[in-house]
């Protein structure tokens, strides 16, 4: 067709990556407090722990993983500084 062009997508379309996992609910409630207060955008999963693993988990039931676009990280990082200390230990930081 004449003058219709080829619809291009950005290259870093679903280049999403983990940024934390935690066990704790309210971590990862203050996490996802910190990341709207400086609008970035992020996907949350929650992974049942089966029962005969749960003892890696320290008894938890469920596990919450973070992930976030490759370009936002560091921002993402930052923002993470102004949580709370004792949330923050109990994040699992993944480093890029």
């Amino acid at each position: 067709m004449l003058g219709m062009r080829e619809l291009r997508f950005d290259k870093h379309i679903n280049k999403d990556v983990v940024l934390c996992v935690s066990t704790n609910h309210r971590a990862s409630s203050s996490t996802i407090e910190a990341l709207n207060e400086d609008s970035i955008s992020y996907s949350l999963n929650v992974k049942k722990v089966p029962f005969y693993r749960r003892k890696e988990y320290h008894g938890a039931s469920t596990v919450c993983v973070i992930s976030i676009n490759r370009n936002l990280y560091h921002q993402a990082r930052r923002s993470l500084e102004r949580i709370d200390p004792i949330y923050r230990r109990r994040l699992q930081l993944n480093v890029i």
